[in-house]
């Protein structure tokens, strides 16, 4: 099963970089637009049940792939 993991800032958190593609597209007249740059990882994980899959990647996700103390990450599953 692939499993997508978005990452990105916490809300709280300054995105420089995300504050800085806004600045850039102020700049060339797209007023409005806001911007968080995070991070995509797809991950193909053996398994049918998404019940273990899920605890599998929250596992992984937890361990290794984003740092709870500025980040936050939002699961997306693919048959």
């Amino acid at each position: 099963m692939k499993v997508g993991v978005k990452v990105l800032p916490r809300k709280e958190i300054l995105d420089t970089q995300g504050r800085a593609v806004e600045s850039v597209l102020h700049q060339q007249g797209q007023e409005g637009v806001n911007c968080r740059i995070g991070k995509y990882i797809e991950l193909e994980v053996p398994g049918q049940n998404k019940e273990e899959v899920s605890a599998q990647v929250k596992k992984m996700v937890n361990n290794l792939l984003y740092n709870p103390l500025i980040e936050t990450y939002e699961l997306e599953f693919y048959e």
